[in-house]
């Protein structure tokens, strides 16, 4: 029996040909917004509402087709990730992935929907967005790409719901974006019973939405220290020519003299420009340790170190009086840097007056990652991030990267290759972007902001509330299966 007001089955009273085509094409129509919202680049309006359709799906079906009809939908989602996953791993590696994608819909939906069911009671729409924050803290962990795609990220851009981030990291902003279609899913399916819990949880995001609106009133202006970004799209490998890498290193070098000549204090570039034999490298330490002097520029650029037996991802940050470069080795590598060994420090440095931090590209998709460069000790104002995307993930890769920033209260400024450059502001406020490009490559030129550092709310309440999800996902699947053991026995 479902709840027991005004929500009977779906399709109850037609033939089971016609129902199952019914059902098919619900399937498919609740499958289309997650189609919009589960890719590189979701939409942010979309991601309120989009799990909705699925859940009430769930809510009037049985068991059987419930769980059918949210693998079909979850399926069609997901394969927005197709195209980017098709550049990062074969096509068998493809279908293992969107397939354990799509069994964690249907663990998150059909708990939900038996919890739900079982309990008929407005706590009941806390399920659904404390499983997912339970399975996103645990990705976050434990997987080599952590929560890459985590929903929350869509929100991004949504900067007054962004600074919940600040107080509870991805996974308050995460439970939040989930409650939303579980208190309206509770809503048309319950009726008057469930009214409270649907209208308590509605207040609550009306309440985040004002406290991050209010919170973003205390924006600095910016400062009169200027940032400069440049990326090259082209790479120097092995098998470039001499004369194509030696022009790729000029432009590079004409292009940072133009932005230093334009005010610019510091100057990132964008993430493993080319990967060197350590006698190459030293080349091109001597050529921008002597152009950031002759600059006054500190300049921060990627390279790749192979010495016949290991390879290292590295950054250089070089100062302006010449001395020997600040180096940082990269801790979270991406699926094509298997045979680069990781990093395993920090790296922080006074520039233009200002505690700046040294990361690449994936490190900063990880929240516990950031943290090092927020907590008491390292202190960074701003973030110093040299990246390489893989174009359709470009959007993700800043983003992810933006979050990190309002999590710990640091600015960031981004140079990716095959990507976007970008700043922003503590609060997550994109403050200057623009897509990379082939030689000739693109600059950016930003000024930061007047107070680069903001002090987060309360930067230990995101791992606590996240891990607290994982404890009481774990009652909850307890609970699950106790009720599914007293059904089987009777």
């Amino acid at each position: 029996m479902l709840l027991s007001l005004s929500s009977p089955p779906l399709f109850a009273g037609t033939s089971a040909l016609r129902l199952r085509l019914l059902q098919l094409a619900a399937a498919l129509v609740a499958g289309l917004p997650l189609y919009g919202v589960l890719g590189p680049q979701p939409l942010a309006w979309l991601a309120w509402c989009a799990p909705l359709p699925l859940l009430l799906l769930a809510l009037r079906s049985n068991r059987l087709d419930a769980a059918w009809m949210t693998l079909v939908a979850a399926l069609l989602g997901l394969s927005s990730n197709i195209a980017y996953f098709s550049l990062l791993m074969p096509v068998p590696a493809v279908a293992l992935v969107l397939a354990v994608k799509a069994m964690l819909w249907l663990l998150v939906v059909l708990a939900t929907r038996a919890l739900v069911l079982r309990y008929r009671t407005g706590w009941t729409v806390l399920v659904y967005p404390v499983l997912w924050v339970a399975l996103d803290t645990l990705m976050a962990a434990l997987l080599p790409d952590g929560n890459w795609g985590s929903l929350a990220y869509s929100q991004a851009d949504n900067l007054p719901m962004l600074q919940v981030a600040a107080l509870a990291g991805v996974p308050g902003l995460l439970f939040l974006l989930c409650l939303a279609p579980s208190a309206l899913a509770l809503w048309l399916t319950g009726g008057r019973r469930c009214a409270p819990a649907a209208v308590a949880s509605l207040m609550l995001l009306l309440l985040a939405w004002a406290g991050g609106a209010w919170r973003l009133q205390a924006m600095p202006p910016v400062s009169d220290t200027l940032a400069g970004l440049v990326a090259i799209d082209d790479f120097v490998g092995p098998a470039t020519p001499p004369a194509r890498a030696q022009a790729v290193w000029d432009q590079y070098a004409r292009q940072v003299e133009q932005l230093a000549g334009q005010g610019a204090a510091l100057i990132v570039l964008p993430e493993k420009i080319a990967v060197l034999t350590p006698a190459q490298a030293a080349v091109v330490q001597q050529r921008f340790r002597a152009l950031a002097q002759r600059t006054g520029a500190a300049i921060t650029l990627g390279i790749g170190i192979d010495d016949g037996g290991a390879r290292r991802n590295l950054a250089w940050l070089f100062a302006p009086d010449g001395a020997a470069p600040n180096s940082y080795q990269k801790h979270h590598l991406a699926p094509p840097e298997r045979e680069f060994l990781p990093g395993a420090r920090t790296q922080v440095a006074l520039v233009a007056g200002r505690a700046m931090g040294l990361a690449i590209c994936k490190d900063m998709h990880f929240a516990s990652f950031g943290k090092l460069y927020g907590k008491a000790g390292a202190n960074a104002e701003v973030m110093l991030v040299p990246a390489w995307d893989f174009q359709l993930d470009a959007w993700m890769g800043a983003r992810m990267t933006q979050v990190r920033g309002v999590e710990n209260g640091y600015a960031v400024v981004r140079a990716a290759r095959e990507g976007l450059l970008s700043v922003s502001d503590a609060h997550g406020r994109v403050l200057a972007e623009t897509a990379s490009s082939p030689m000739p490559g693109r600059v950016l030129l930003v000024q930061l902001p007047a107070r680069a550092r903001v002090t987060p709310w309360a930067p230990w309440l995101a791992p606590l509330f996240g891990w607290g999800c994982v404890a009481a996902s774990v009652l909850l699947m307890a609970l699950r299966w106790r009720r599914g053991q007293r059904l089987a026995g009777s």
